[in-house]
């Protein structure tokens, strides 16, 4: 590329941006022919292919219709949601179209000498490889996570449920009144709370519970006197090599009120009576969930605590043998930091997947046992709630408010922690 220290010109880059008003003319005079072709070819070509796409799409996205049976208001949000992504990506070309020719126009008053075409496409091909490379990706994002969120976010704020169904009839948009009736309608209101408070004692209690037992057994196979240490660590990861549903769905017939094996074989011939109703008491299913979690989630701890155990290096024993520390006290000033240090951000983790763990709820008794007074069962967490409430009884707006609320939940959450974790500072600083 040529870059000779030639004499300064009288080239104007603020009229360089007002021709790129226009896209194209302000490369065009810059004399960067080929860049401003291909700049209005561009220009022109997205308003060609999706000025009708974009019209009706905007039109759709703010009346969601206006003829029932004709108009399908679902349809209408999508492609207006699509509108919107086309109009950014459009407006992110205008702002690149603008700054180009700013930038070039700067250069070439200070006597830059543009470049032929050939090294013209060499250079931007150089510089454009590393999002040649990520565009696949980054489109693929857009339309399975940032559409579909999107989508979300435009049901919450319409009456979309089982009586008012598209095409039949059309949606509206009612604003926050999902949100609203959240927390003001008593049977919502209930049952919202009811299933809030249970959702977050599972996530503290189950996940730490599990990192608990994990950190534990990981301690004592750690520890120098045990024997065979491959062989009990094998065993202890053997509840995760098997898959998860399956085990769910053995231990919801263990548990099962009339036939399971944990009444039959084992409560009742100790204790006696009729057993313990694990399927038809809430708080006797929480309590089953909770073990049952605790089961299912310690062996991935366990292995993430025993590598880390292994690492730690035995002259920080040695040297608080010598200062005389105590097991105690080497367990909170070497072992606990070193673990939670290394292992801050997958713990984090676990508590952001208990929070949405829908596939234990749902296996082991599909939420229930059934509370009067409520519309979701005893055991439902939020998301498993958000099914019954999308697939069961169609209330979709408010599904989707509800999945707003624990999207913001979690990102809160993790982003919180994430912050205060020491993996994510300087150790020295800390």
């Amino acid at each position: 590329m040529k870059n000779s220290n030639r004499e300064p010109r009288s080239h104007n880059p603020n009229l360089a941006t007002l021709l790129s008003v226009v896209p194209g003319l302000g490369q065009f005079y810059n004399r960067r022919y080929a860049k401003g072709s291909a700049f209005f070819i561009l220009f022109a070509a997205f308003f060609g292919v999706f000025y009708n796409f974009l019209n009706i799409g905007f039109w759709g996205l703010f009346t969601l219709g206006t003829i029932p049976r004709v108009d399908d208001s679902r349809l209408l949000l999508a492609q207006g949601i699509m509108s919107l992504i086309l109009t950014t990506f459009a407006i992110l070309f205008y702002v690149i179209n603008l700054v180009d020719a700013r930038k070039d126009a700067k250069r070439i008053q200070q006597g830059w000498a543009a470049p032929s075409v050939r090294e013209g496409f060499r250079h931007a091909y150089d510089k454009s490889f590393p999002y040649l490379l990520t565009a696949p990706g980054l489109l693929l994002l857009i339309f399975t996570v940032v559409f579909p969120l999107m989508y979300m976010v435009g049901l919450a704020f319409t009456n979309y449920g089982l009586y008012n169904a598209p095409p039949r009839n059309l949606l509206e948009w009612i604003g926050f009144k999902n949100f609203i009736d959240l927390v003001t309608v008593p049977i919502w209101r209930d049952t919202f709370f009811s299933v809030l408070s249970w959702t977050l004692v599972w996530t503290f209690v189950a996940t730490t519970l599990q990192i608990a037992l994990a950190l534990f057994l990981a301690l004592l196979v750690n520890d120098p006197r045990v024997k065979g240490k491959k062989f009990i660590r094998t065993i202890l990861i053997l509840p995760w090599a098997v898959p998860g549903f399956v085990t769910i769905l053995i231990f919801s017939a263990m548990f099962n009120d009339n036939f399971g094996t944990i009444n039959r074989d084992i409560i009742i011939p100790l204790f006696g009576g009729d057993g313990i109703p694990w399927m038809s008491d809430p708080f006797w299913a929480k309590t089953a969930l909770i073990m049952i979690q605790v089961w299912l989630g310690f062996p991935f701890v366990f292995a993430l605590f025993t590598g880390v155990l292994t690492s730690i290096s035995s002259d920080w024993y040695e040297a608080a043998d010598m200062d005389g520390a105590n097991r105690l006290q080497k367990f909170r000033f070497i072992t606990l930091p070193h673990v939670l240090f290394a292992t801050a951000p997958l713990l984090i983790m676990q508590y952001s997947f208990n929070f949405n763990n829908f596939n234990i709820i749902y296996l082991f008794n599909q939420g229930g046992p059934a509370v009067r007074g409520q519309n979701a069962g005893g055991t439902d967490i939020l998301i498993s709630w958000v099914y019954g409430l999308t697939f069961e009884t169609k209330q979709y707006g408010m599904a989707a408010a509800i999945s707003i609320i624990i999207g913001i939940m979690v990102a809160g959450f993790a982003f919180f922690q994430f912050r205060r974790s020491r993996s994510f500072k300087e150790e020295g600083s800390v």
